[in-house]
């Protein structure tokens, strides 16, 4: 019977595992190099950038990451990522800090592709997937505009700016649309 030790766990295991510094991957397992469809070694050394759809989202949720990781020491949540060759997906993305007032200097972070059951089914800005994240939260608009440092109302116009291109006729269906329901 082989050896089971923390390595083999760690390249075995089911999810995407990364192991960061300063939003650098440092190691990945072959799961989260098969979810996001390129090589492993091709992401070793990589800013997690290359896994978000936009320069700015990254910049944002890292913003977000940093303040609630340091509120609560770890972090969690669906969102939108780009796979090599441009698709997009929704992964649930879970983190926790080595150094809790320090957020990005030493991570533990998994991800696990949602694709089977929630589809990108529309073009979305980046402001838009953050919006759509939240809302399969379900969260208000009030919430959602605490979580993104933005307005209420400004929530609501993206909200509605999702119904119209999802082709829906009130926030339930949204919602559903959104989860691929």
């Amino acid at each position: 019977m082989p050896a089971l030790d923390y390595q083999t766990a760690f390249h075995l295991a089911p999810i995407g595992l990364v192991l960061s510094r300063e939003r650098i991957i440092e190691d990945c397992n072959e799961q989260l190099a098969s979810i996001f469809r390129c090589p492993r070694e091709s992401l070793i050394g990589q800013s997690f950038q290359v896994l978000y759809p936009s320069p700015d989202e990254f910049e944002r949720i890292g913003e977000r990451i940093q303040s609630i990781m340091t509120a609560q020491g770890s972090y969690a949540d669906d969102r939108i990522m780009k796979r090599a060759g441009g698709e997009l997906f929704w992964c649930h993305v879970t983190g926790r800090s080595l150094e809790r007032t320090e957020p990005h200097a030493v991570g533990v972070w998994t991800f696990e592709d949602l694709s089977a059951t929630r589809r990108v089914a529309v073009e979305l800005t980046p402001r838009e997937r953050e919006i759509a994240a939240q809302l399969v939260t379900g969260k208000t608009s009030k919430q959602i505009g605490r979580a993104l440092d933005i307005s209420s109302r400004t929530v609501d116009v993206y909200r509605s700016r999702l119904m119209r291109k999802y082709d829906t006729g009130n926030a339930t269906e949204l919602l559903q649309r959104l989860l691929g329901h």
